[in-house]
């Protein structure tokens, strides 16, 4: 770690990318070891874990190794060094943080659950009666759905599925050994937990109502002698491999975009390999079987466990227990917009700016407006853009309907949202054959803010007149259940009107004019934020109050965080909220004296983005889709919007408030709990903005029956 305590350093303090990562998901399992968190809702965090650390293998590790095989003079003209001690680094940590990973799966989570009666069994722990009724569901249930695969000389190659458990069977010591069989075989089989329908097998429970379950693998282990019977020795253990997960495209627009992208996704199934866990039990001669087959090499071994796939933990039984679940919180409804379809929200937007925040309120307020335009005779045109689109989204299908009722529905869907491409494309192409018109990205970049804007032919002159939703988080139901979002409701003309600049930036590709009101990336919004924060500089130096408050997923961007540090010297107070990476270094003396930085993991996902500013005063407060990331200021289409209505300001700024003041989920940029000084009130902040909004939907909305 950086000495904090040391003397202004010569080159700014930055803390590495991938390490810093790697510290945000240690939170991630900080909350899978705190007591405190129900117990089912723990194993989630485990899965939680581990799925992110399959993201960051197939992402970022496998860039890393794409880099380091790089010719040295081709790295030097990308401006990239020789990657392999970072390598190092990262594979040391995740070691340590896996190690860690297993010790509180063990130690900790299935004793507490053997303690409520939920007992997780292996092959070796079954009682004479359970034995014979797994026999039996193996039979009945699994049996069918196994293909082994037999590694030897007429087999040239052997393909893993990226992210895909499979069993290693070593069969040794034959019934009846003949000269022409081999006395040792290897197989590999698929875990077939799609078609089983899920990782966790339920055993009937005993008498005393204690519940006990299987992984499947142990199921298939258990009963393994019976699928090859010709040998008196079979052993099984497990296997994953993670594939690089880039698309190998260039970001630019063409009209074969969409058949670049679907390719892409082809082979992403057989990208090169990232990571091969396996168990370190499994014999070596397996092993060494394994690699022949698949071409893996020494480097994308990883020693695991033997179970992978933790991510399966999403569906593990929770039988009936609630009480080791979180609490139901219920969506909420919004205090000033309509609650029953009969009231239109056009005309509540009309009236006022009102702010949502997922997923303590309802998304349903998003879809009911796309729906209502698309009835609304006066409605002529509906603009959108989508990132991530659930694959049984209700946004696309009131878009759908939209369009088959003759409105002019223009949809800009980004095809290169990682991980979400395929249920992008299926979307696009079902508005296309509705009549929409869909614009797949923008050259060069990717579309990312989050943008709906709907316009209307109102009074007796038909003036235009234009309702906005802008949004910190997705168009995705899903998504909204989970993350931690805002999203604003406006029909003000300065932000409905340079809206309407951006959807015609999409549709004719030509640069739009300054704006005044919202920071669009990749215009101006590097430029606007610099001069926010010299602004603030300049008060701190005139000795005026100046601070700048920041609550972002990611803060990478070299230039902004030199700025931040700037302004540091020059004695502005900045406090960051950062729930991922951070590559800023606080307090450091003579460099980030006056910065500090915490950040919450928690029961919802943080992923609003929230950015204050001091201003003398009169404070500026913006909400937006943008980290201040290279690729966010650079590279995308991002929009920060300004919030006007004082109510709505000051609800963003209290409930940020209740963020800065967090002692039960919040940590520092080096993982230590914040609890504050003794005899202070547990403050937890996403309990208190439930309780808070809660409270606020015990009021009344005006009845708007009508827009216009």
């Amino acid at each position: 770690m950086p000495d904090t305590a040391a003397s202004t350093p010569q080159a700014p303090l930055l803390h590495n990318r991938e390490l810093s990562w790697l510290t945000f998901n240690a939170r991630v399992l900080q909350e899978a070891q705190t007591p405190t968190v129900p117990l089912l809702e723990r194993l989630k965090f485990l899965a939680i874990f581990s799925s992110n650390l399959d993201e960051y293998f197939k992402v970022r590790v496998a860039t890393l190794r794409r880099l380091r095989n790089l010719k040295k003079k081709t790295r030097a003209k990308l401006g990239n060094d020789d990657p392999s001690q970072q390598l190092e680094q990262i594979l040391t940590e995740v070691k340590r943080q896996q190690e860690a990973f297993g010790e509180t799966f063990r130690e900790q989570l299935l004793p507490e659950l053997r303690q409520r009666g939920i007992h997780l069994i292996a092959d070796r722990d079954l009682t004479d009666s359970q034995r014979e009724w797994v026999q039996q569901y193996f039979r009945q249930r699994v049996q069918d759905l196994l293909s082994p695969i037999v590694l030897d000389d007429n087999l040239h190659h052997l393909f893993l599925k990226d992210q895909t458990v499979y069993l290693t069977v070593l069969l040794t010591d034959p019934v009846k050994a003949k000269k022409h069989e081999d006395d040792e075989r290897v197989l590999v089989l698929e875990l077939p937990t799609k078609r089983h329908g899920g990782r966790f097998v339920q055993l009937p429970p005993d008498e005393d109502g204690q519940h006990y379950v299987m992984f499947l693998d142990d199921v298939i282990r258990c009963c393994a002698a019976e699928l090859f019977p010709k040998y008196k020795s079979v052993e099984v253990h497990s296997i994953k491999m993670s594939r690089d997960a880039e698309l190998d495209i260039q970001e630019e627009v063409s009209g074969n975009l969409l058949a670049k992208i679907k390719s892409s996704l082809q082979k992403r199934e057989t990208g090169y390999p990232a990571r091969l866990l396996f168990d370190p039990t499994m014999p070596k001669a397996v092993l060494r079987a394994v690699m022949q087959k698949t071409g893996i090499g020494q480097d994308e071994l990883v020693e695991g466990s033997r179970y992978h796939n933790f991510r399966d933990f999403f569906g593990f039984p929770s039988f009936g227990l609630k009480e080791l679940e979180y609490e139901p919180q219920p969506a909420l409804p919004h205090p000033t917009l309509p609650r029953t379809k009969a009231d239109s929200l056009l005309a509540a937007i009309g009236q006022r700016d009102h702010l949502i925040h997922y997923p303590y309120q309802s998304f349903d307020y998003v879809t009911r407006l796309i729906k209502e335009a698309g009835k609304d005779p006066l409605v002529t045109d509906i603009h959108i853009t989508l990132y991530r689109v659930g694959s049984k989204s209700e946004v696309a299908k009131a878009l759908l309907k939209a369009a088959k009722h003759g409105k002019h529905v223009t949809v800009v869907v980004e095809l290169k949202a990682r991980f979400d491409e395929e249920s992008n494309i299926r979307w696009a192409e079902k508005l296309e054959e509705a009549g929409a018109t869909v614009i797949y990205g923008v050259p060069e970049l990717k579309v990312h803010a989050k943008l709906l804007l709907v316009t209307r032919r109102e009074g007796a002159d038909e003036a235009v007149r234009r309702y906005a939703y802008l949004s910190t988080g997705n168009f995705n139901e899903s998504t909204a259940g989970v993350y931690a979002d805002h999203g604003l409701f406006t029909a003000d003309e300065r932000l409905t009107g340079e809206m309407a600049r951006i959807f015609r930036f999409f549709q004719d590709g030509k640069q739009p004019e300054p704006f005044e009101h919202l920071l669009v990336a990749p215009f101006e919004l590097r430029q606007r934020l610099t001069a926010l924060v010299d602004a603030e500089i300049d008060n701190a130096v005139n000795g005026r109050e100046a601070y700048i408050l920041l609550k972002l997923n990611a803060l990478q961007d070299d230039g902004m965080i030199h700025k931040l540090y700037e302004a540091s010297r020059a004695g502005v107070r900045v406090e960051l909220l950062i729930r991922g990476i951070s590559c800023l270094v606080p307090g450091v003396v003579g460099q980030s004296d006056t910065i500090s930085q915490r950040g919450i993991v928690d029961r919802y996902l943080e992923h609003a983005r929230v950015y204050v500013f001091a201003n003398g005063g009169e404070e500026k407060v913006y909400i937006a889709s943008a980290d201040w990331m290279a690729r966010n200021l650079d590279r995308r289409v991002e929009v920060a919007f300004p919030l006007y209505d004082d109510a709505v300001r000051a609800e963003v700024r209290l409930l940020l408030d209740l963020q800065r003041q967090d002692n039960v989920k919040s940590r520092d940029w080096q993982n230590h709990l914040l609890t504050g000084a003794e005899g202070d009130a547990a403050v937890h902040a996403q309990a208190a903005t439930y309780d808070y909004l809660q409270k606020q939907s015990k009021k009344r909305p005006r009845s708007s029956k009508a827009a216009g």
